[in-house]
């Protein structure tokens, strides 16, 4: 990844080497997301030196962590490995791939309570599926940071800065002029194509080639089913990797609400529960409940057995669903047209809410999201074309009159009525442009 690649998540760390609160970081995240690089860059950029061990290249690591408790010896120990002294403050101590060494991972706690003023950062692929499980790590001794995709506005930022200056200084009830609209559209069907791989994204940068990135996004698939097949915990990985195929074919039914018969056709909750979960956990995919009633507060009304699940990545899904970069940017109206635009929103619009989105279905229609935002709820349609609302979001805003909803599409940003239109490529902007 060459140093055009911008990540937001900086801030974050940024403000976590500051905190006075500091306690060793755990980052998060699917496998080649940008974990290593953006600890090794934010090392080089914010502190004197950097001690980087890999626990999967280096079998030998484990032992320091298996013998010693004391995280001062350990300290020491890794200064001889590394060649230079380790020091408090100025140097950031890198642990990667960390899920192969649990005794180091549960280290951590001992740099919280005996050795605070070092500063340690982790990472790790499968890391979540490692955390969800008890007793595996210092619970309340770490930070934690989740690792996504590029969303939108950082794949903008690598691929079109001065549009993205544009797109920087767009303001609620701003009008976006038709030049810039009709370019930030073209920048919005690239990253449908492209996605938010950085592997995917740096490549677009340095050659402008569609044809290599799907390239990277077929290889980046088959990296992640061979994850599947060599996990051997005690969930099937036959399961995880059916469940990982279906996500295409349930998206694209009529409802796109998940359905275990799908996957396999007789199939029950109980045979494919954990492989969900897993999926979930290590990052792979997005899980958006049914909601009974839309009201605040909103997870207190989930129908935990009714839900969606979105894969992590637009790029990769459109790889995944075959879909022909020709038809995106012909602007050609293309089955999966639809789920992918909700993907899409669905990425951009993560973590910008304290809540998790959820969706709202009963037997007279259906909402694609609702949103929490502070202690109102709002409503959300999304649009792949232009086209006006579906009957079942007017009825919607007629029954709950809600004191705003959203309309995402390809029209300019606009408002009608309590419906703010934002176009598709400021769905990041969501919040401040309510």
């Amino acid at each position: 990844m060459g140093n055009t690649m911008q990540r937001t998540a900086f801030e974050d760390l940024a403000a976590w080497k500051e905190s006075p609160d500091r306690k060793p970081l755990v980052i998060r995240g699917a496998r080649q997301v940008g974990k290593t690089w953006l600890m090794r860059q934010f090392g080089r950029d914010c502190y004197k030196s950097v001690a980087y061990f890999n626990f999967d290249e280096d079998i030998d690591l484990a032992s320091v962590f298996e013998a010693n408790k004391d995280p001062h010896r350990i300290v020491e120990l890794l200064s001889l490995i590394a060649g230079e002294k380790i020091l408090p403050r100025d140097t950031l101590i890198v642990f990667d791939e960390i899920q192969e060494c649990s005794a180091a991972l549960n280290a951590l706690k001992y740099f919280k309570e005996k050795a605070n003023d070092y500063h340690v950062m982790a990472a790790g692929s499968l890391l979540g599926t490692l955390l969800a499980q008890p007793k595996s790590y210092p619970v309340g001794m770490v930070n934690l940071l989740d690792l996504y995709p590029l969303c939108f506005d950082e794949f903008l930022e690598a691929t079109d800065p001065d549009l993205f200056a544009y797109y920087r200084s767009i303001r609620k009830n701003q009008p976006i002029e038709e030049l810039f609209h009709r370019r930030l559209l073209e920048a919005f069907n690239h990253y449908l194509i492209i996605g938010g791989m950085p592997e995917c994204v740096a490549s677009w940068v340095q050659y402008k080639d569609p044809a290599k990135a799907l390239r990277i996004q077929r290889e980046l698939i088959e990296i992640y089913e061979n994850d599947f097949s060599k996990h051997n915990g005690k969930i099937n990985s036959g399961r995880i990797l059916q469940v990982f195929r279906s996500i295409v074919p349930q998206l694209a039914k009529a409802n796109e609400k998940f359905m275990y018969g799908a996957v396999r056709e007789g199939a029950r909750a109980r045979d494919f529960e954990e492989a969900i979960e897993w999926l979930v956990s290590a990052g792979m995919l997005n899980r958006v409940c049914n909601t009974v009633k839309p009201e605040h507060p909103l997870p207190a009304f989930d129908k935990t057995d009714q839900f969606k699940l979105f894969l992590f990545d637009t790029g990769l899904l459109k790889c995944m669903a075959g879909i022909d970069n020709a038809a995106i940017l012909l602007k050609s109206d293309y089955q999966f047209k639809g789920p992918l635009t909700e993907n899409y929103v669905l990425q951009q619009l993560q973590e910008l809410f304290e809540v998790a989105p959820r969706y709202f279905a009963d037997k007279r229609g259906e909402i694609d999201f609702v949103l929490q935002n502070g202690t109102e709820i709002v409503p959300v349609e999304v649009k792949a074309g232009e086209d006006k609302s579906a009957p079942s979001f007017k009825r919607y805003l007629a029954e709950h009159s809600p004191r705003q909803a959203i309309r995402f599409s390809k029209r300019g940003y606009c408002k009608d009525g309590l419906v703010t239109n934002i176009p598709l490529y400021l769905a990041r902007k969501t919040k401040e442009l309510l």
